[in-house]
Parts: C-alpha cells; sequence; structure tokens
C-alpha cells in the first residue's frame, strides 16, 4: 500500500515537473522578457507601428481564415459522416495531413501551387491580379495549416446525434431546411465554435507556412510571427517578447473560452 503511495506521488510529480518546464517557465520567461526594460518600454514596443500593424494585419487574416474554415469544415464534416461514397476513408484520413506536415512543407506546397508557373497564378495574372506574395496567401496557408480543427471537432457531435431527433422533427412536418437550423445545428454548435477558436489561435502563431507566401512587406504582408522572428534577429529579444505576449495572452482567452464550451457541453 505504502509503495503504491508512493509510485502515484512520483508519477504526478513528474507530470507536474515537465509540465512546469516545458510550459510553465517559458511562459513565465517571455512575460519576464517582455517587462524587462519596464511598462514604459513595454507599451513603446506594442505600440510600435509596424508591431501594431503587424498584429493587427494577422488577427485580420487569422479571423478570414478561420469564418472560411467554418463554413468548409463543417460541411467537410457533414459530408464524411452523413454520405457514403468511394474513397470517404482516404479523404477522412487526408483531413489530418495538415497536422503532420512540417509547415515549411505546406508553405512550399502553397508557394508551388499559386506561383507564377502554376495555372492558377497564371489565371490570376491573365484576370489582372497575382496572389502570392498578397494577402489572399497569407489567408490560403492559414487556411491549409487549420483545415482539420472544425472538421474534428464537429464530427464526434455529428456521430453522437440520435437519428430519433431528426426523425422526431420530420414526424411533427419539419422541413428539412428547418430541422438542420433548428435541431441539427444547435448539437453541432459547440464543436464548430471549439473549432473554430482552436483554427483561429493556430493561425494568429502561423510562421513557416507563412513565411514563404507573404512577401514579408512590413505594413502590408508582415505578420506578427514573422515580425517577432525579425526582432529576434536584429537583437531586439524585448520588442519581440512584448509582440509575443500579445498573441499568448489572446490564445489563453481563446483557450479558456474553448474549455468553457466543452464544460458546459458536459454539463448539460
Amino acid at each position: 500500500m505504502l509503495q503504491s503511495r508512493w509510485w502515484s506521488f512520483g508519477f504526478r510529480s513528474a507530470v507536474m515537473l515537465y509540465f512546469i518546464v516545458l510550459i510553465v517557465l517559458p511562459i513565465l520567461g517571455i512575460y519576464g522578457q517582455s517587462l524587462s526594460g519596464g511598462w514604459t518600454v513595454f507599451v513603446d514596443n506594442v505600440t510600435e507601428p509596424l508591431a501594431w500593424k503587424a498584429v493587427s494585419l494577422t488577427v485580420q487574416m487569422a479571423l478570414i481564415a478561420t469564418v472560411i474554415n467554418i463554413a468548409v469544415g463543417t460541411m467537410s464534416a457533414w459530408v464524411l459522416i452523413r454520405y457514403r461514397f468511394p474513397g470517404r476513408r482516404l479523404l477522412n484520413s487526408l483531413v489530418d495531413l495538415p497536422f503532420a506536415l512540417p509547415t515549411a512543407v505546406a508553405g512550399l506546397m502553397v508557394l508551388l501551387l499559386l506561383g507564377p508557373n502554376s495555372w492558377v497564378g497564371q489565371w490570376a495574372e491573365r484576370l489582372g491580379f497575382t496572389i502570392l506574395f498578397h494577402q489572399p496567401a497569407i489567408v490560403i496557408a492559414m487556411i491549409f495549416v487549420t483545415f482539420p480543427f472544425v472538421i474534428r471537432a464537429v464530427q464526434p457531435l455529428l456521430e453522437e446525434m440520435e437519428a430519433s431527433e431528426e426523425e422526431a422533427a420530420y414526424t411533427l412536418g419539419a422541413t428539412k431546411a428547418k430541422t438542420f437550423w433548428r435541431v441539427i445545428l444547435p448539437n453541432m454548435l459547440p464543436g464548430i465554435l471549439s473549432g473554430a477558436m482552436l483554427a483561429f489561435s493556430r493561425a494568429l502563431a502561423e510562421f513557416g507556412a507563412v513565411v514563404l507566401v507573404a512577401g514579408n512587406i512590413p505594413g502590408k504582408t508582415l505578420i506578427a510571427s514573422v515580425y517577432i522572428f525579425g526582432e529576434i534577429e536584429s537583437d531586439n529579444s524585448t520588442g519581440a517578447a512584448a509582440v509575443s505576449v500579445l498573441l499568448l495572452t489572446l490564445s489563453f482567452l481563446i483557450l479558456w473560452f474553448v474549455n468553457y464550451v466543452q464544460m458546459r457541453r458536459k454539463g448539460s
């Protein structure tokens, strides 16, 4: 009995130590570094025009990518769960490909897809505009790396949904559209919200896929993660930490919201 308690205590202690060393201490280090020069220096670094534009652009692009992922991801989850067709299992396994690929490889794929030698790039040039090294390329890269989040969050809810709920709605005379909006969508909504928040948080931090396709023009296509990298290269770790704190705090709030939604769903 005593040996079992010591083993349990040692196991919990090892997990907590692992958590503290790999997560808590680095986070505290970033906050400490950002405030190492004092509150005035922190505010100056955060409100520096290029930094503020980079953060603002990142939030805008991440929001656009998230909205697209909500629509496409929800439809994709619906098709993968509700329909049976040749290649469905292969398509379902490919959903997780962005998780497995290094982000630099994802960026290279987008670069080759949208480059001037690709049919997409040539088609865009004939229409009088370019995608690569402009904001649309940033959105596409963010969509690619965050694509699985909404799908994987919605799929379990569709699988758990009782068919009797839909049948009851049809029996009471509801149309398919009304049944979807009144019965199906409310059941999917927690997954859509949590998947969207995770996708948004992931898009905020994306670096490898975006840096290859954005052009990194200050004030136009320079996003926050690339700006942070540039500040580190310029030996301005305090400025890099200050912008990192903004993204980190926003991610904390998003994760708290996701956890709140999940707890409400479990409690209901």
